[in-house]
């Protein structure tokens, strides 16, 4: 699949993201991850969120970004009752390459605020699934954070994808791991 191919699909499916998000396969198979204590989940959690902070502090500076090979794909993404995702801005070699590192997101998430600047509020991990799959037996995590799974066929003609938000620079009071936002707005992007 071509870059450009993928970037136009990938717009659509983040856009509907959160209407079409199935549990990982393990999931539904009722499996369970393995720290299997509520402590350690959180320790998890909370450590997924300083790696992002860490690796992308320097992304406070959009420039920063831009210049690591980071692009803005589309518009400022919001949904009708849950909020929004903001505007992301993805590195399509990490997209495409089959991996996940925590240190290195495919995608830094912005909110358009209303001076014009934009502000780093998250990263979003996403990976191919027949990519993962080749190379995996089991489904993608980041320190115990499972991926939600987008099945194809899909609404948006893309292949089986996971994905994985981590709102590391603003809180999020539905949860640090949901595909939407609810306290994101793309109102400063109206007209962009």
């Amino acid at each position: 699949m071509t870059a450009r191919l993928l970037s136009t699909t990938f717009v659509v499916a983040l856009a509907g993201a959160a209407f079409t998000t199935l549990p990982l396969r393990a999931a539904q198979a009722g499996h369970t991850h393995a720290s299997g204590s509520v402590a350690a989940d959180a320790e998890g959690a909370a450590g997924l969120v300083k790696i992002v902070r860490e690796a992308t502090e320097r992304f406070k500076d959009v420039e920063v970004a831009k210049n690591e090979g980071y692009g803005l794909q589309f518009g400022c993404v919001s949904g009708p009752d849950y909020g929004a995702m903001g505007m992301h801005f993805v590195n399509f070699p990490l997209v495409t390459d089959g991996e996940l590192d925590a240190t290195r997101p495919e995608i830094v998430i912005y909110e358009p605020l209303p001076n014009g600047q934009l502000k780093l509020i998250g990263a979003d991990y996403l990976v191919l699934a027949d990519a993962w799959n080749s190379k995996h037996d089991g489904p993608p995590q980041l320190n115990g954070q499972l991926f939600h799974l987008f099945e194809a066929p899909n609404r948006f003609g893309l292949p089986s994808f996971y994905t994985l938000h981590v709102w590391a620079w603003k809180e999020n009071p539905t949860g640090t791991f949901v595909n939407w936002h609810s306290n994101v707005s793309c109102d400063a992007a109206a007209g962009k």
